[in-house]
């Protein structure tokens, strides 16, 4: 069904605003560092008793680890690289934790030369690789998660059963490691306040069984998953701040743990805003109703979090008219690179060749994903301001 167009809204801040106005080459992406320290600044005051580590993956723009190291964030880190991109910018090596469970063994001894001393994992090979590149470093275990709920899931590739999680810890003692905890992601992009319950359960089981051999963990990471504003409604984060916090409350000695937060996304998407031009608007017979719109971004200019159509941004034009429905496709000679077809997208009626769309909260998960050259397109650039 036809009906008028909404995508001449809603208003940006004044500052993405007044730089779109200045129409720099497309396909970039622009970020509004003010929205990051709002974002982070609430996150802070709703989680009060948590300690936040960025994580860096989310969109590693330079000047936007330095403004939250200046707030006092800490870090989590990926590889080497977001090591030495943090180091770069004198964040010390304590405000740093290897999040990833999957290193090389020089990545790990690396890391442990420049003073990192976290580390997390989820098998035993990991856990003998820490104990020889890392020793007496702090280790936390991450547990398996479904993903449930989550539009970007998480699940299968991370993580162990909690029976092996709390055999791994008692271990990584015997190796000279220091037992810190028990960490775990719900998913990215999670809808559903309530998914954090059961991980939680799961973490203070092992506490206490841990507590009884003689251990005392003393981190538990709720990590991320926090959600970004796309095209469906989300909780607010104080919905998020209250579910943890009861369940928290219930089953763990506030006194006795830290609790750690790893948000990405949700520190960074609505700061971001993905100006593109469209290439090509065209038709596969005569009577085909639904418009094929190319654009000079797509999955592997930063949009590949589009895969099974798992994000569903927002668009912006010029254009106010009617719409219709369109499948929004990339540019490169490849048939992986269409956006939305299964889901609809409807873009104005008298959309043309040339014309500029915004596809907004797109500052997590674009850049960092970008290719280096697939077709000869080159990284997507970013404005940081």
């Amino acid at each position: 069904m036809r009906q008028r167009s909404q995508f001449n809204g809603p208003r940006l801040t004044d500052k993405l605003e007044e730089f779109l106005r200045t129409r720099p080459e497309t396909p970039f992406l622009a970020m509004d560092g003010d929205v990051v320290l709002s974002k982070y600044l609430t996150m802070r005051a709703c989680f009060s008793s948590a300690t936040i580590y960025y994580a860096v993956k989310a969109n590693p723009v330079p000047d936007l680890v330095a403004l939250l190291a200046a707030v006092g964030a800490g870090f989590d880190i990926s590889s080497r690289h977001e090591l030495d991109l943090c180091l770069s910018l004198n964040v010390a090596a304590e405000q740093l934790s290897y999040g990833n469970p999957i290193k090389k063994a020089d990545d790990i001894a690396y890391a442990y030369k420049h003073g990192v001393r976290c580390f997390a994992f989820d098998s035993q090979t990991e856990l003998e690789k820490l104990a020889v590149h890392a020793p007496g470093a702090g280790v936390m275990c991450r547990l398996l998660t479904s993903g449930e709920y989550a539009d970007w899931p998480l699940s299968r590739k991370f993580g162990c059963d909690v029976e092996m999680a709390g055999e791994l810890l008692l271990e990584s003692r015997n190796l000279g490691l220091d037992p810190l905890g028990v960490m775990f992601h719900v998913g990215s992009q999670q809808t559903d306040p309530q998914q954090w319950q059961k991980p939680i359960r799961e973490a203070a089981s092992i506490v206490h069984r841990l507590a009884a051999q003689g251990i005392q963990l003393t981190t538990v990471n709720l990590g991320g998953g926090f959600p970004a504003r796309y095209r469906d409604k989300i909780p607010p984060l104080c919905c998020y701040a209250r579910a943890i916090a009861h369940a928290v409350g219930e089953l763990f000695d506030l006194s006795k743990i830290n609790l750690v937060l790893e948000p990405g996304r949700s520190l960074v998407a609505e700061a971001g805003v993905i100006e593109t031009e469209v290439v090509l608007v065209a038709r596969k017979s005569r009577q085909d109703e639904r418009r094929w719109v190319y654009l000079d971004v797509g999955k592997f200019g930063g949009l590949a979090e589009t895969l099974n159509e798992s994000i569903k941004y927002r668009f912006r034009t010029a254009r106010d008219g009617e719409i219709g429905p369109v499948v929004l496709a990339g540019p490169p000679c490849d048939s992986a690179d269409i956006l939305y077809e299964r889901n609809v997208c409807a873009l104005p009626l008298d959309l043309a060749c040339g014309d500029r769309i915004e596809i907004l909260s797109a500052g997590a998960y674009t850049s960092s994903y970008a290719s280096v050259g697939f077709n000869g397109f080159p990284p997507l650039r970013t404005y940081w301001l």
